[in-house]
């Protein structure tokens, strides 16, 4: 196992989560930067394809580096996984901030926490596309 791999884990899942975590982190702090330029909902796509890259990124290199499917292929269906990830984190999101937090007259940045709770929703269906569909 490479080294790199190996400091992070044995298990695929764990390095997956590391990775995923990250590429979380990376997905809600750029909602910042993009909420600079667009209206909540677009910068919230915006930020889960800025956290996509470097999600591919790290799974590729450090949690799948024993994939065989060619580049392409892993590059369709990664897309495909997380069209799913990057609809249902939109919905929740949206819900969050739009429905339900006024409705309990929850102010406190409500932005960045909807943001952040509707990132963890894709966590199992990610997992689980990837590891049977992206990068078999």
């Amino acid at each position: 196992m490479n080294p790199a791999i190996a400091r992070l884990g044995s298990s695929p899942f764990l390095r997956f989560l590391l990775c995923g975590g990250f590429a979380a982190g990376v997905n809600w702090s750029s909602r910042f930067l993009w909420s600079q330029l667009l209206p909540f909902g677009w910068a919230v796509i915006a930020a889960y394809c800025t956290g996509m890259v470097v999600a591919f990124l790290l799974f590729r290199a450090l949690v799948f580096p024993e994939s065989q499917t060619p580049i392409r292929i892993q590059t369709a269906n990664f897309v495909l996984v997380n069209l799913v990830g990057m609809a249902s984190t939109y919905l929740v999101a949206r819900l969050l901030v739009e429905w339900l937090f006024p409705m309990i007259g929850m102010t406190f940045h409500p932005e960045p926490i909807g943001h952040g709770f509707a990132i963890l929703v894709p966590v199992a269906t990610s997992w689980i596309g990837h590891k049977h569909l992206t990068f078999r």
